[in-house]
């Protein structure tokens, strides 16, 4: 497509997206009285203006039955995390009893780890981004001491070649081909949070399947973002959160996908809990766990059934919309974002330059600008004009152009505001 930099283009391509009607299904927060440009999905969703009647809707079951609401709610307590098998299997591309909502990301990430990061022998390091968020890093060290290792022997990290700052996947399949017999689990971030990188995962599979490697994935940046066909790539466990691009509310619900050829394997270490022994017996308070068969097996505790129904409310919308006629559309609207920022970007001189891949492939929505001076004061400029965005130390700006709620005319409005603060600085 042959885009223009103008509003009136911005708008045309507006009113031709047959996904605009989403953006009245969120509240969009305001700025000196107007609404205003929101490109921080990737951090904290919006609020889907269903929550409020689903959040609602157990209260009053709560007020109405007590603890009868168990069996007795509109949606049952006892079976509600059964409500999202089908939506999160859609968005991870993995069969409904791969998937489990519960807990949170770093809590099911070290839950994880019980499982498939077991040292043995010469097999005890993990693979991990040098650019991965910190809480990823912060449980690698402390599983890799748990098992009586030490941290920074243990850790191979996946760093850029020197001049880039994004990961070839030559490099990443070359490290864990040459290190095979030293590495025990390969985690990765699905789409790197720092520069928006969306890894080749199947070939990345590939190579850990050709060199018996255990492979995870945190996808907090990927899931409610890019497609993803994890039973397919044969990734062996994944987690993620629900509060970025899934809209779920600050400190939502997470989930895990655990590959079906784990399903009836009863004897893989893990932590238990009464939420994942077997429902037929789990009310007869028998001693022994019986983990049920599948993801649902690693469940430890109750479901948190108010921070569930964020969840079930931003969930219909991605099931009404579809992850393939989302991922068109924000492939789309990120060209457009980058086509307008081009020219600011290249120029001679310019403060800032995009670190995001040029590939569509190799992104989701998210540009990371990197500046080269005054970052944090484009940033606060841009923040006083009514830009909602994400300043990440020490020299980046991260922006989001979400298909479910964002438009043309918010990414027009944010490459002319960002032009003219670049301009007031000089």
């Amino acid at each position: 497509m042959q885009f223009e930099n103008s509003l009136a283009f911005a708008r045309k391509m507006d009113k031709a997206d047959p996904l605009r009607s989403f953006r009245k299904e969120f509240y969009i927060p305001k700025v000196n009285g107007k609404d205003s440009i929101y490109l921080c999905g990737n951090s904290l969703g919006l609020q889907p203006r269903a929550v409020e009647q689903h959040v609602m809707t157990e209260i009053k079951d709560w007020r109405k039955y007590g603890v009868e609401g168990h069996l007795h709610a509109r949606n049952p307590w006892l079976y509600y995390h059964h409500l999202f098998t089908k939506p999160l299997s859609n968005l991870v591309g993995g069969k409904k009893e791969e998937v489990v909502c519960m807990n949170n990301l770093t809590v099911n990430l070290n839950i994880m780890m019980v499982s498939f990061y077991r040292p043995s022998g010469s097999k005890t390091k993990i693979v991990i981004e040098g650019s991965a968020f910190p809480s990823d890093y912060y449980a690698v060290e402390q599983q890799i001491r748990f098992h009586g290792l030490k941290a920074e022997e243990n850790i191979i990290e996946l760093l850029p070649r020197k001049g880039e700052v994004t990961l070839r996947t030559e490099d990443i399949l070359a490290t864990l081909t040459k290190h095979k017999d030293e590495i025990a689990l390969v985690l990765l971030g699905g789409v790197n949070y720092y520069t928006g990188q969306f890894f080749d995962i199947k070939a990345i599979s590939d190579c850990c399947q050709k060199n018996k490697l255990t492979l995870g994935l945190d996808l907090a940046h990927a899931i409610g973002n890019v497609e993803l066909k994890l039973h397919d790539w044969n990734i062996d466990f994944a987690t993620w959160c629900s509060y970025k691009y899934l809209n779920s509310g600050p400190g939502g619900v997470s989930g895990v996908f655990v590959h079906n050829k784990y399903a009836k394997r009863p004897d893989l270490p893990r932590f238990a809990g009464w939420w994942g022994n077997a429902e037929k017996t789990r009310f007869k308070m028998e001693k022994h766990y019986v983990p049920q068969e599948g993801a649902a097996g690693w469940q430890m505790s109750n479901a948190p059934v108010m921070n569930m129904a964020a969840h079930k409310a931003s969930l219909e919308l991605f099931e009404k919309a579809g992850i393939k006629n989302l991922r068109k559309k924000s492939v789309q609207l990120t060209a457009y974002l980058e086509y307008l920022l081009q020219p600011t970007a290249t120029s001679p001189g310019s403060p800032i330059s995009i670190i995001t891949p040029s590939d569509a492939k190799a992104r989701g929505c998210q540009l990371s600008l990197q500046t080269k001076t005054n970052g944090k004061k484009i940033f606060d400029k841009l923040t006083k004009a009514g830009i909602i965005a994400d300043w990440r130390e020490p020299d980046v700006i991260r922006i989001a152009p979400v298909p479910l709620y964002n438009s043309f005319e918010d990414v027009w409005h944010f490459a002319d505001i960002l032009g003219n603060a670049i301009k007031g600085i000089k």
